[in-house]
């Protein structure tokens, strides 16, 4: 396995966070633009602003989200305007990343000018808090998800993701071509883009190389132009990996005996190949994923998986 990129720290503007939850969720904006950009979030969890205003102030963590909800606001209601101006004062303004009103509150008068002139911005939406913090979660999970580049192939075979290794040359893309005319699926060729969301590895392909397989002989093919957007999928769930290898790894003689390679923070399963000429790689991949699944959830897994995959192959020819 080659890694092409290591993994690193991620942060997200503001601005590209609101572009993303608006897309699932009524969430806006009640700041400029230039607040919204020079703000940035670090983490996926989110914290409730009313333990800072009622003192706490040195809890507040930088790069979350801090949420504004019927607490505080019942809270501020209780205090005088002296108190109000004291409770505001001891905010930690560095470390503020971003402030979001929840469940269609309305910005207090005070609110407003403390985000004015700390230049720090202010989302509103108008589900209640609880399912605020589950969808803030939710898209920071994603976005801010450790992220690694690898050399491989990356497919969607019977619904199952495989990403597949092996030296350069060896026969990833032409293996991926004939698992595309048998029905399968490419997320990926050549390079493959791996993200650990919670507990699952998402993989995907970068935006120059995306829909394209280089074939040795063919050059730089357009697997959409030849196949249709059926032969293609955006992402996958990854459960696990084959290894090709010109010489032999070691394991039983069908080299379908299971090892383990760790990603990012992860391991799956890898299914050594020996390659060699005359065999058919592609059976041998589909053949994988049986005993993959059967070893996973039993010898009635694959008829189902099989069921599944030829239900959806019908549908997407029907549609």
């Amino acid at each position: 396995m080659v890694i092409t990129s290591e993994p690193e720290s991620r942060s997200i503007s503001v601005s590209d966070f609101l572009d993303a939850i608006s897309e699932r969720h009524p969430v806006s904006s009640l700041s400029s633009q230039a607040a919204l950009s020079e703000h940035y979030l670090t983490s996926s969890r989110v914290q409730k602003l009313g333990l800072a205003l009622s003192g706490f102030a040195d809890k507040i963590h930088k790069g979350r989200i801090q949420i504004y909800g019927n607490s505080e606001r019942s809270y501020i209601s209780r205090l005088s305007d002296i108190q109000v101006s004291e409770a505001y004062a001891r905010l930690d303004k560095e470390n503020i990343s971003c402030i979001l009103i929840t469940a269609g509150i309305e910005a207090t008068e005070e609110l407003v000018e403390f985000s004015e002139a700390s230049s720090i911005p202010i989302l509103a939406t108008t589900i209640p808090s609880s399912d605020a913090i589950t969808a803030v979660s939710n898209v920071l999970s994603e976005r801010l998800a450790p992220e690694v580049t690898i050399h491989g192939t990356l497919m969607e075979v019977f619904g199952i993701g495989v990403l597949i290794v092996g030296d350069s040359g060896i026969g990833k893309s032409e293996c991926a071509l004939d698992l595309i005319t048998r029905g399968h699926r490419l997320i990926s060729d050549d390079s493959v883009r791996i993200r650990e969301v919670g507990e699952k590895l998402v993989g995907d392909a970068p935006s120059s190389i995306r829909d394209f397989i280089e074939i040795r002989g063919l050059g730089i093919i357009n697997a959409k132009e030849l196949f249709g957007v059926s032969a293609l999928s955006p992402s996958v769930e990854i459960r696990f990996c084959i290894e090709f290898s010109e010489e032999r790894l070691g394991g039983d003689r069908l080299g379908l005996e299971p090892n383990v390679m760790p990603l990012l923070k992860s391991r799956i399963q890898k299914y050594p190949l020996p390659v060699k000429p005359g065999r058919n790689l592609a059976t041998l991949v589909e053949a994988s994923v049986r005993v993959f699944v059967s070893s996973q959830d039993g010898p009635k897994a694959v008829e189902n998986l099989l069921h599944g995959h030829a239900n959806a192959m019908n549908a997407t020819i029907k549609n």
